[in-house]
């Protein structure tokens, strides 16, 4: 909520289901208008009241009896949104506009570029960090990627001396990255499940125009991922597994990727075109690993995707170090091997600028840096 500059006149917050951006946009409204204010509306684009109005009429009626604030969730579900929503901009200039939309909405979809009149923000799901505060109240507050890696030790001693993390730490990897555990805890991964099926079976159909009849196909090559361990991308194994042509499976990839369900990794972000094979692929966060996994996923796979994911989403540049040069490049420059506990610095001896991200400690020791501090990023 800190990092989104609600005075924008219009804004999206994009995310995958379940993050928790309808809650979002209504803490806001809480806890800046008074109850009863007539000045802000609330209200989702997937109600049957837009079965027989349009957003235009809702915008006009709600200026006219002296609107200001208008919230409207899951907008990527009215047919024709950026059309409107640019008429509305352009007509009430004294209108605050804040949206909400799926990962895979278009800013510009040919019906009217919005880009340069709407400010996107992506909304990931809770970071280990936000776990522990809303599972046991304690508000430690984030700490940058540059403070951890400069002074470890400290960073670490300060949250120990809060709470102990390797405490709620393995319950957060198998489901604390939704918000929604706080709300069903019995029923979460089968909630996670049915998420994922939406986000195969109507967003993927609709936004990116996968065909029905692959949904299946597109499942079964979520499954495989959860089963693989990250250095073995085989796209023709891939392929063959999900009974998928190869440049389908490329391009599938792309897709569950923008709909936040995997996460491709490569050496060189800056030269990587649209059907190129990833160095790495993960599942997008260790939930949907173990939701997905029909066995006890492997440790090693659990680590290295919640490393990723974390980094991510706060916002840094993840890539592929290179073969027996560590597992990830980090904005560029950065190198982090990550592992167990017993891990070392022989993959990483001769790399400036180095560490190590180990599981299973507790406190760091000069470059070796406990894997759970990487979850107080944001």
């Amino acid at each position: 909520m800190q990092h989104i500059n609600w005075n924008s006149r219009l804004l999206v917050i994009r995310g995958p289901k379940g993050v928790g951006k309808s809650t979002l946009m209504q803490q806001y409204i809480k806890q800046h208008f008074p109850a009863g204010d007539r000045h802000v509306l609330y209200c989702s684009a997937d109600t049957n009241y837009f079965s027989t109005h349009t957003l235009l009429d809702l915008a006009e009626n709600f200026v006219m009896m002296g609107g200001q604030w208008l919230f409207i969730d899951e907008v990527h579900k009215y047919p024709g949104w950026s059309r409107e929503i640019k008429e509305i901009y352009d007509l009430y200039h004294e209108l605050h506009i804040v949206l909400s939309g799926s990962s895979l909405i278009q800013i510009n979809d040919g019906q009217a570029d919005l880009s340069r009149r709407l400010m996107p923000y992506d909304m990931p799901g809770l970071s280990l960090r936000e776990f522990i505060h809303l599972d046991t109240g304690l508000d430690i507050k984030p700490v940058s990627l540059d403070q951890l890696l400069d002074n470890p030790s400290k960073v670490c001693m300060d949250i120990i001396s809060k709470c102990h993390p390797l405490e709620h730490f393995a319950r957060y990897r198998q489901f604390g990255y939704y918000p929604f555990y706080f709300e069903e805890k019995q029923d979460y991964y089968d909630k996670l499940e049915n998420t994922v099926n939406y986000i195969v079976d109507v967003e993927l159909t609709k936004y990116r125009s996968l065909d029905v009849g692959y949904t299946r196909q597109v499942k079964a090559l979520l499954h495989v991922i959860s089963q693989m361990t990250p250095y073995e991308v085989d796209i023709s194994k891939l392929s063959k597994a999900s009974g998928i042509s190869r440049q389908s499976t490329l391009k599938y990839l792309t897709n569950m990727e923008e709909a936040n369900l995997i996460r491709r990794v490569f050496t060189n972000l800056m030269t990587v075109t649209d059907l190129q094979k990833p160095d790495k692929i993960y599942l997008d966060n260790p939930n949907l690993l173990y939701t997905l996994s029909l066995e006890k996923p492997e440790i090693g796979t659990v680590r290295e995707t919640f490393f990723a994911n974390q980094l991510a989403s706060a916002g840094h540049k993840v890539e592929y170090a290179g073969y027996k040069k560590g597992d990830f490049r980090i904005d560029g420059d950065i190198v982090i091997e990550v592992g167990g506990q017993d891990k070392g610095f022989s993959q990483v001896a001769d790399q400036e600028n180095a560490y190590v991200a180990a599981d299973d400690i507790e406190s760091a020791y000069m470059r070796k840096i406990p894997l759970w501090a990487f979850g107080f990023l944001y």
